[in-house]
């Protein structure tokens, strides 16, 4: 296969919880995503040949799987593993350094090379919800984890002996008027709400704060709201194609 020509390409593999990514990099900035078993890796042959890649970065939140650990074997470049041994462009305060997920970390670097010398709040609205800090002097001091919409859906319906599993999609009123719009308002809604929270708090102590959104779920907020939020999905993909600079050099 032909490669595609763009100057020192390279490959972000994001392993998350539901899925992985593979994106492309070129310099600072994303060429291209495609999403995968986070199991197989299936896709990472035939993405893994569209560019000439120069090197990658590995970064999962969970085990990786022996065929996953095959298709990595695969590659011909260099592959950094990021762990918390990694060198890292910031200043991780976190007390406990190495059982802090790599997509956490990589979302507060990811944020700060956008917004460098800023008080950020990043929020990643995933399988969990995550709300990262990192401050104007690049001190990361951690963040808070909460379920995320699915798997608040979830467990309504398996830990009740009577609520059924109910879609996000649907009708979101400000009070439900059935049991099913009860459940997708209380979801969606507590959800609105829970963020809103986090931003008031956090502006109080850092009135200049900026607000990252990135993830895969859709939260409708009102419009105040949505002026002060910048929306990235690419937010832990730019943290890990950082370190992966940061560790290789700027020559990438």
């Amino acid at each position: 296969m032909k490669y595609r020509t763009f100057a020192a390409v390279k490959l972000i593999i994001d392993i998350g919880n539901t899925v992985a990514k593979l994106v492309a990099f070129s310099g600072s900035e994303p060429l291209e995503e495609t999403r995968t078993s986070n199991e197989t890796l299936a896709a990472l042959p035939a993405f893994a040949n569209k560019y000439a890649f120069k090197c990658g970065i590995l970064s999962s939140v969970r085990d990786i799987t022996p065929e996953a650990e095959r298709q990595l074997g695969q590659l011909r470049i260099p592959i950094l593993r990021f762990s918390s041994t990694t060198p890292i462009p910031i200043t991780n305060r976190y007390k406990t350094p190495g059982s802090l997920g790599s997509d956490r970390i990589a979302a507060a670097i990811g944020a700060s090379t956008l917004k460098p010398d800023k008080d950020l709040l990043i929020i990643d609205a995933g399988t969990c919800i995550t709300y990262e800090v990192i401050d104007a002097q690049g001190n990361y001091w951690g963040g808070n984890i909460a379920p995320g919409m699915q798997m608040r859906l979830h467990a309504l319906h398996e830990h009740t002996a009577r609520l059924p599993l109910v879609s996000a999609e649907g009708p979101v009123p400000g009070m439900g008027y059935d049991t099913e719009t009860a459940i997708r308002s209380g979801v969606l809604r507590g959800m609105k709400y829970e963020i809103e929270g986090y931003i008031k708090s956090m502006r109080a102590k850092y009135p200049k704060l900026l607000v990252f959104l990135t993830g895969g779920d859709k939260i409708n907020f009102d419009s105040k709201i949505k002026n002060i939020i910048f929306a990235d999905k690419y937010i832990v993909p730019r943290g890990l194609n950082k370190i992966l600079d940061y560790n290789y050099g700027k020559i990438l």
